[in-house]
């Protein structure tokens, strides 16, 4: 993902979720994922997205979520994820941290809140690469995170030695349901993290797993190969020495 330098100007939208991720959840999983898209196809994915929801009886503007899945909407999922797979400008990236419960934050001089920035910056450092522009938009965590997404947007642009801060030129908080591209992120990571929990509690949730498991042609609980550009999926544990 970093070899290649982008033509000059070309600004790219970053759409960044998380599922499972708050500290005292009891869960041991978490996955944040982005789906990045050049500015000027973001209007034509969200028209398409809008499109497909009135064609299966939903109101084009009603938010998809993993959340909402059911069995008499399998086949809007499904076109959604076709949607993703057939067109070469949009790219989707995850963090799947597995053993939230050996986290020791005490150890490393951090917070929680630390922590999870550190994972935003390992799933947006093989998205983001000197030559691009790109505005970053994370779901609303929660009203604390402006101070943090600053700091993240200027250790972003010094990792790739951009120290007039050109290449990433904002990250925004923003919330979901007024965007469509974070709604299909929202739907890859819930299939992520299902798979990874190894839940089984809904049909039309194991149908969509298993479909984009076929269509991504990638185990969702692995690491893929760095260079994986189209769904890639970083796998990562904490130390336990």
């Amino acid at each position: 993902m970093k070899g290649e330098i982008l033509l000059p100007m070309e600004i790219i939208n970053v759409y960044c979720d998380e599922s499972c991720h708050l500290p005292k959840d009891h869960i041991d999983t978490m996955v944040i994922g982005a789906i990045s898209c050049p500015l000027q196809q973001v209007k034509l994915v969200n028209k398409e997205i809008r499109n497909i929801k009135t064609k299966h009886g939903l109101n084009p503007f009603s938010e998809i979520k993993w959340t909402k899945i059911s069995r008499n909407k399998i086949s809007l999922y499904k076109e959604l994820i076709d949607l993703f797979f057939s067109v070469d400008y949009l790219n989707f990236r995850a963090v799947v941290v597995k053993g939230k419960k050996y986290l020791d934050h005490s150890k490393y001089n951090q917070d929680y809140d630390d922590w999870y920035y550190k994972m935003y910056f390992y799933l947006l450092r093989e998205i983001v690469r000197l030559g691009g522009h790109y505005a970053i938009y994370l779901d609303k965590k929660d009203t604390q995170g402006v101070k943090k997404v600053s700091l993240l947007r200027d250790i972003l642009n010094r990792s790739l030695l951009d120290f007039a801060g050109e290449t990433v030129r904002k990250i925004q908080i923003v919330e979901s349901h007024e965007i469509e591209l974070l709604q299909l992120t929202d739907l890859f990571i819930g299939a992520i993290s299902y798979f990874n929990r190894e839940l089984n509690t809904s049909i039309a949730k194991v149908e969509i797993t298993n479909y984009l498991i076929s269509v991504s042609k990638t185990s969702l609980n692995y690491s893929t190969p760095r260079k994986a550009e189209k769904f890639n999926i970083f796998v990562w544990t904490p130390r336990r020495d």
